[in-house]
């Protein structure tokens, strides 16, 4: 096996990553630029490009069975960098708007397969590993991407845009290392595998908790304003230290695992849930740091091992459809993050984030309660049966 293919097959994630919450330290810079656009409009610079991702992610998953996955991966980061880059050049925030449209087209694309391309090459312990792997490698490229991000939003709003030239670096390691592979088709008699039904409710599942994530992205830098802890610098570095607990977690994902077994994903809530709690009362950057790094741990656990569960026991002509529509559900949650939680305050007559947050915070902590009332009922019963 080459050895530069699993670096190549990591480095598609740092682009997903790169997405949205790249350049989110400049949302406030951006606010101020287009100071009559409607404060929901400015957050959704950082999601609309879930838009696009959502049907393009299942584009994907039919162009596999077309062309070879290596050269929708490139033509998914063509789009990407010209979407990304050209965002700087916007006079307007619909002309903004749309070229992050063009930008989650070309995510859309090459997301779904940097899972799909570990399932092909990787199998059991070392499959999980490189989900880890995967997860803690777009961790490194938003901590990278953020720090550079908020040192370019120094300048003005537009420069943090360049960092999606770091898609070109991307498209070079692909073009030269991932090997070409036939495309999937159907063997002649063959029954078209279902989807079972388990891996919609995990994509649900998944959504909810990418909603309370990102809501870290479309949240940090108008928090630490409306605090006055801080301006687009000071988020940038708060909002990398979300992707160091996530990079961390997924290195020794495996290690996780193996001690707390199947409440892993229920632990990883819990820790979100007193985080954002902690969010929504505390002063000190230092303490926003820990808790950001918490809630980075906990999507450095889930994220990785939901792509396990749902790949887990299914055949392959019928992977790539699984990941887009997980995939899919989670790009939802990241596009209603701000569309929710914004609803919400306008609900209840609170605008505050400190507020949002402390929803999200009793929202956590109940799923958490109400998974582990499960695991336990379920584990009770099965003792019964055996004895």
């Amino acid at each position: 096996m080459n050895r530069m293919l699993k670096p190549a097959i990591i480095s598609i994630a740092m682009a997903t990553v790169m997405a949205g919450a790249a350049i989110s330290p400049a949302l406030g810079l951006i606010a101020a630029h287009f100071k009559d656009a409607n404060p929901t409009l400015i957050k959704l610079v950082l999601t609309v490009p879930s838009l696009m991702i959502i049907p393009f992610s299942f584009i994907s998953s039919y162009l596999t069975k077309k062309i070879a996955k290596r050269s929708i991966v490139l033509i998914g980061l063509a789009i990407y960098v010209v979407g990304g880059v050209g965002a700087q050049f916007a006079n307007t925030i619909e002309v903004l708007l749309a070229f992050r449209l063009f930008l989650g087209a070309g995510v859309g694309l090459v997301m779904p397969l940097s899972f799909t391309l570990i399932s092909d090459h990787f199998q059991g312990t070392e499959r999980t590993k490189m989900m880890g792997y995967n997860t803690a490698f777009s961790n490194v490229g938003g901590i990278v991407t953020m720090l550079l991000a908020g040192y370019l939003a120094s300048f003005n709003w537009r420069v943090p845009f360049n960092v999606y030239w770091l898609g070109l670096v991307i498209f070079v390691l692909i073009f030269l290392y991932l090997p070409k592979n036939v495309p999937l088709k159907p063997r002649v008699g063959e029954v078209k595998a279902k989807i079972p039904l388990s891996v919609y409710g995990i994509a649900l599942a998944a959504c909810g908790v990418m909603l309370a994530y990102y809501a870290i992205a479309t949240n940090m830098a108008l928090y630490l304003e409306q605090s006055n802890l801080g301006n687009s610098k000071t988020a940038g570095v708060v909002m990398s230290f979300t992707t160091v607990g996530g990079m961390i977690t997924s290195l020794i994902l495996v290690k996780l695992q193996d001690l707390f077994k199947n409440y892993l994903i229920t632990i990883a809530l819990l820790g979100m849930g007193i985080a954002f709690a902690i969010l929504s009362i505390t002063h000190s950057v230092p303490v926003i740091l820990l808790a950001v790094c918490l809630i980075g741990f906990g999507q450095g656990i889930i994220f990785p091992l939901i792509n396990v569960m749902v790949l887990s026991n299914i055949p392959t002509s019928i992977s790539d459809k699984v990941i887009s529509i997980v995939a899919s559900m989670i790009y939802v949650g990241q596009f209603l993050s701000p569309v929710v939680l914004d609803s919400l305050s306008k609900v209840f007559g609170n605008p505050s984030i400190r507020f949002q947050y402390s929803i999200l915070s009793v929202s956590l902590i109940a799923s958490f309660i109400g998974m582990l009332i499960y695991k336990l009922v379920t584990k009770s019963k099965v003792n019964t049966k055996e004895a």
